[in-house]
């Protein structure tokens, strides 16, 4: 197995790298520290950014171009989001429209709905926002109950959905629905919903670091339209495994290449405390370098796999219980080895301009929940790849 990158790809790493440095202005760390943003104001930093990296061809990289991609492999659009997170360049607005949405019309929806929302997703001109989970319906999505109800030729949606990423800024929202209570899997639909109607209310959730960028979403009888059904009724379920399966190997090397920089600016901040040398420091630095090293080559490994037509195996869950653990192991680590320094917010005069730590270390209590649960990750290696007897 090769674990390095091709001459091609080199090359396409350094034109990313080239075109970062050329269009972001600043760090998005340097946009939040600034006291002239707000929620609002950063949401239009972030859209500013989208534009640009669509003007330029780097968002939906793999679709074809018919779509406005460029029909590049999953090794090419995991070096530019390695490359973006190392740039700290701001997250899309329409993170989950493009990585979800975007591949589930291109591959179950109508040519009227792709023609429709592909476009306009990718300018942010309407931003998405997900409506999967729901309170009792996380890890075990299929217990979902927002039900659809057929009402002439449309649906009337009636139900809950919470961790709402970006619902508060949304324009619409891709709903997981239950078209038939008596089948678990095969009665539920994919509905496009717009947000600014009746029976729709979205409530802003406040989250520990103080921000409220994901919301909670009522429906009470809300229209959804038959032309806005994502292939056919009770394909739901099919449609959205389909779609959570479909960035698999992108997003390999991102966390990997944001925590590398995150070391260094630590680095930098107890070379200036004067404590870089002590042995027990450089003990504690030297097991998270190593230990994202090993992630590193990690998700280099699942990329080798993919690029070599191998199906994804343990890898992906493997990852998600290194990377969320390692990120608590790592702010844990930063805010002890900084002392009162760690705590501070990032607009306070006295606090670090490379990292804003005590958001990291807040915002990272949650990675072990979103995107599945360390301890559901663990059940499925423990059950798919170890084969190990389950609780009856």
């Amino acid at each position: 197995m090769d674990l390095c990158f091709t001459d091609a790809q080199i090359q396409f790493q350094s034109e990313v790298r080239d075109w970062i440095g050329a269009h972001l202005e600043r760090p998005f760390t340097s946009e939040v520290r600034d006291s002239a943003h707000d929620a609002n104001s950063l949401v239009e930093v972030r859209r500013s950014w989208q534009k640009k990296l669509n003007d330029a061809g780097y968002l939906g990289m793999r679709w074809a171009t018919e779509w406005g991609g460029r029909g590049a492999t999953e090794v090419e659009e995991a070096i530019l989001q390695a490359e973006l997170n190392r740039a700290d360049a701001p997250v899309i607005p329409n993170f989950l429209g493009v990585s979800l949405l975007g591949p589930a019309l291109i591959h179950h929806g109508s040519e009227e709905q792709r023609r429709r929302f592909i476009p306009k997703m990718l300018s942010a001109d309407e931003i998405w926002c997900q409506g999967f989970s729901e309170p009792g319906s996380g890890s075990d999505l299929a217990s979902l109950r927002t039900r659809a109800e057929p009402d002439g030729d449309n649906f009337r949606i009636t139900g809950q959905k919470v961790w709402t990423t970006f619902g508060p800024w949304a324009d619409w929202i891709f709903v997981l629905a239950r078209t038939d209570p008596e089948d678990r899997y095969g009665g539920i639909s994919f509905f496009l919903v717009p947000i600014d109607q009746e029976g729709v209310e979205m409530r802003p959730l406040k989250q520990i670091t103080g921000e409220s960028e994901f919301g909670e979403v009522f429906f009470d009888g809300a229209l959804a339209k038959r032309e806005h059904l994502v292939g056919q009724v009770g394909e739901g379920w099919r449609i959205a495994m389909t779609v959570l399966g479909y960035e698999r190997g992108a997003s390999t090397l991102a966390s990997p290449a944001e925590y590398e920089s995150q070391l260094r600016g630590l680095v930098s901040a107890l070379e200036q405390r004067g404590t870089l040398e002590q042995p027990l420091v450089r003990e504690k630095l030297g097991r998270l370098v190593v230990e994202n090293e090993v992630m590193r080559a990690n998700g280099l490994r699942t990329l080798a796999n993919i690029a070599a037509g191998i199906a994804p195996g343990p890898e992906s869950s493997i990852q998600k219980i290194f990377w969320s653990e390692y990120h608590q192991r790592m702010t844990d680590t930063a805010v002890e080895l900084l002392g009162p320094q760690g705590q501070l917010e990032a607009r306070s005069p006295e606090s670090r301009p490379e990292i804003d730590w005590a958001y990291q270390y807040l915002w990272s209590r949650a990675g072990t929940i979103y995107s599945g649960s360390s301890e559901i990750q663990r059940n499925i290696i423990a059950k798919r790849v170890l084969h190990m007897p389950t609780a009856r």
